[in-house]
């Protein structure tokens, strides 16, 4: 998808200002590579400045002048206010609830929020075999809320997932709660298309934002069950100029050495 109007920008370049904006100033996030990565680093370089950057590896406070090509760059833990050791992240920052917004991605999610990363198919004989949770489901259970960033598209919203890998809402209605998880779940989910956000009473994922030039029947054909759409769903605001070109300065070392040469 590209779209007109004032500026030029394509669905990446949209999901990552879309999840950025759901970032706010001062908060602790969990940052994931891709989309996630420069969403929270163009959140700090536009209206949440003091937003603290936390990767999995052990970096607090990262500040990177370039994007990172993984969570083991050393760019990140050069710019960081401080270097953990991942146990203490996880046991230290996660565990206790100090991590306000966690980033997570999926190969297929549900309706209820429920994420896959770990095969397609059946288990024992899989089609693709996917790296797997990983920490996303303690992030999932523990960040204060968690956005997901993902393509809107049959494959990926699934009726039902080949394997849970992380627990989002579940069954639905009181299935955090019986399990004891701290945080709120998945708050939104930021796809190519729109936002979808849990019900507050079932906790099914609802469609309540599209993109420019997205129609609820383009949201409903790109998900595998009977979406819902909310009534009063809004039409995303289009990227400013400002967060466009402080999104397109964030290229990684490899991107800037390709652009020089």
């Amino acid at each position: 998808m590209t779209a007109g109007g004032p500026a030029q920008f394509d669905a990446d370049e949209l999901m990552a200002v879309t999840a950025a904006r759901r970032l706010r100033d001062r908060a602790a996030c969990f940052v994931g590579i891709g989309i996630p990565s420069r969403a929270a680093n163009l959140a700090r370089r536009t209206h949440a400045p003091n937003c603290v950057l936390i990767y999995e590896s052990g970096t607090i406070g990262a500040k990177p002048d370039h994007l990172p090509l993984s969570i083991g760059d050393g760019e990140l833990a050069e710019t960081a206010d401080a270097v953990v050791s991942v146990p203490e992240i996880f046991a230290y920052w996660l565990q206790p609830g100090r991590i306000d917004i966690g980033f997570l991605g999926a190969a297929q999610i549900d309706r209820y929020a429920n994420l896959n990363s770990t095969v397609i198919g059946d288990y024992d004989r899989p089609r693709v075999r996917l790296p797997g949770g990983g920490g996303a489901p303690e992030i999932a259970a523990l960040c204060g809320g968690v956005i997901v960033v993902l393509e809107q598209s049959p494959r990926t919203f699934v009726e039902r997932l080949d394997f849970r890998s992380t627990a989002g809402f579940g069954d639905g209605s009181g299935f955090r709660e019986r399990l004891g998880y701290g945080g709120a779940g998945m708050t939104a989910v930021v796809t190519d298309l729109g936002v979808l956000e849990p019900d507050p009473e079932t906790c099914e994922l609802v469609q309540t934002q599209l993109h420019p030039g997205i129609a609820a029947d383009d949201a409903r054909a790109a998900t595998g069950w009977p979406l819902r759409v909310a009534p009063d769903v809004v039409t995303t605001a289009r990227p400013t100029e400002h967060e466009l070109v402080a999104l397109r300065s964030l290229k990684t070392t490899t991107e800037e050495r390709a652009d020089d040469a």
